[in-house]
């Protein structure tokens, strides 16, 4: 307990002695960063062509999301495409735990597309009429199977149980 208050005693002269100090570490510690936050929708092409630079895109693939009031400002908007989990894990990226490279935008709902959450498939290897076919297939031969061996039943051979000497009692329990 004393080394609490010998620690709060000491933040206190620290903040007396240099005031700015302690607010100063308060906006190290904020997990904002200006430079994250989105700079207005673009109107001219001029803005436009400013923002492509600032998210490092060609203007021709640069393209806003609506102004909508839902604060996206003048981030670009990007197709999903493949997931992270289709990239390829051998390549070297500059972020290898992420699988991205330096200054490569981001989309805007990133966190909903990490490895471990949802990620958009890559094509499926067969069609959902193929796969609808492949079902209908093996059901439709294990029904045929049942039907055309209905007639042959297999069972175990099993004889009636037997005892010895058959009416007897062999087992009482009444006390002699």
């Amino acid at each position: 307990m004393s080394a609490l208050f010998n620690g709060l005693k000491a933040i206190q002269r620290l903040q007396v002695a240099n005031s700015s100090l302690l607010q100063q570490a308060a906006r190290n510690m904020a997990a904002w960063n200006k430079d994250y936050k989105p700079g207005p929708f673009p109107k001219s092409k001029k803005e436009c062509i400013e923002a492509a630079k600032k998210y490092h895109l060609l203007p021709e693939e640069y393209k806003p999301y609506a102004d909508d009031g839902l604060g996206y400002g003048d981030y670009p908007r990007l197709d999903i495409g493949l997931g992270i989990e289709a990239k390829d894990p051998y390549y070297p990226y500059d972020f290898p735990e992420h699988k991205r490279n330096l200054h490569e935008p981001l989309h805007a709902d990133i966190d909903l597309y990490g490895e471990d959450r949802y990620s958009q498939p890559e094509k499926p290897r067969f069609t959902n009429a193929q796969y609808w076919l492949s079902f209908l297939g093996v059901m439709t031969g294990c029904f045929l199977l049942y039907f055309w061996l209905e007639d042959y039943k297999m069972y175990r051979p099993v004889a009636v149980k037997q005892y010895p000497g058959d009416g007897r009692k062999h087992y009482t329990f009444e006390r002699e």
